[in-house]
């Protein structure tokens, strides 16, 4: 009891004098590391579930990661992919706008195997009154003629195949003559021109309507060579096709005024 009543009296005395708050400082001190170790095992956890995982669940997380990664590069892809097939069809719209015929839009679904043949296969056919030898063009240019129909395709002939040819004129001098596809996708070649005729690099070629087949007026190819030997009667000319014939996949097929004549 003397005991306990001592230290009611050391309480009061301090609470009034504030007589122990040195000792009270010291004794805080001295339990400042009991309580930091008393708390150790609780950080310890807290650390633990932090930074230490096992490597299964490491793994997991990177895979799921990766399959998240391929998701967001595959829709970004295909953005990008979207947004040029909407420049594309941006400039086709455009160039149907200023067309004097009428136009349908057809969407490439196939390519002969064949190298040596410069042939598309569309998705219009009867069904959409295409014809036999209808011009087809993209937002660039002519890209070739209709050479076969079925009910729900067709099959068109690009300009540059080697058995194609077509009649073209110097849109700067109306200067015709024929331009011959080579068998590759980026060259026509325009032949039997007297190598006095007025054509030069850089000229635009388009079609002359001669021959009922093609409208007038279309771009088809630039020349890009002109060379002339005098020891030759004809100049050796080279063009460059307007039209992307790689790289279009929706196209016109252009409808004339009496289809039947031009066909």
């Amino acid at each position: 009891m003397l005991a306990l009543l001592l230290v009611v009296v050391l309480i009061i005395a301090d609470l009034r004098f504030r007589k122990l708050e040195t000792t009270r400082s010291l004794l805080d001190t001295v339990a400042t590391p009991i309580y930091w170790i008393a708390d150790l095992p609780t950080r310890l956890g807290d650390w633990s579930d932090t930074h230490i995982q096992s490597r299964t669940d490491l793994l997991e997380e990177n895979e799921r990661l990766r399959r998240e990664n391929l998701v967001v590069q595959g829709r970004s892809h295909q953005m990008s992919s979207l947004q040029a097939e909407n420049v594309r069809l941006r400039g086709l719209l455009n160039s149907s706008a200023i067309l004097r015929d009428d136009v349908l839009v057809a969407e490439l679904i196939g390519v002969s195997p064949d190298p040596m043949r410069h042939q598309l296969v569309l998705n219009k056919g009867e069904v959409d009154d295409v014809f036999v030898g209808q011009p087809l063009i993209d937002a660039a240019g002519l890209m070739g003629q209709v050479v076969e129909v079925g009910v729900s395709n067709s099959r068109v002939l690009l300009i540059t195949d080697a058995t194609h040819s077509i009649p073209v004129q110097v849109n700067r001098n109306g200067v015709r003559a024929i331009a011959e596809g080579t068998g590759s996708l980026g060259t026509l070649e325009i032949r039997h021109v007297s190598a006095t005729t007025d054509i030069r690099e850089g000229d635009l070629l388009v079609t002359s309507g001669l021959g009922g087949r093609f409208p007038v007026g279309y771009p088809v190819a630039v020349v890009s060579v002109v060379e002339r030997d005098p020891g030759q009667a004809f100049a050796r000319i080279l063009a460059v096709p307007s039209a992307a014939l790689d790289r279009s996949r929706h196209v016109l097929l252009v409808f004339t005024d009496d289809p039947e004549q031009d066909g």
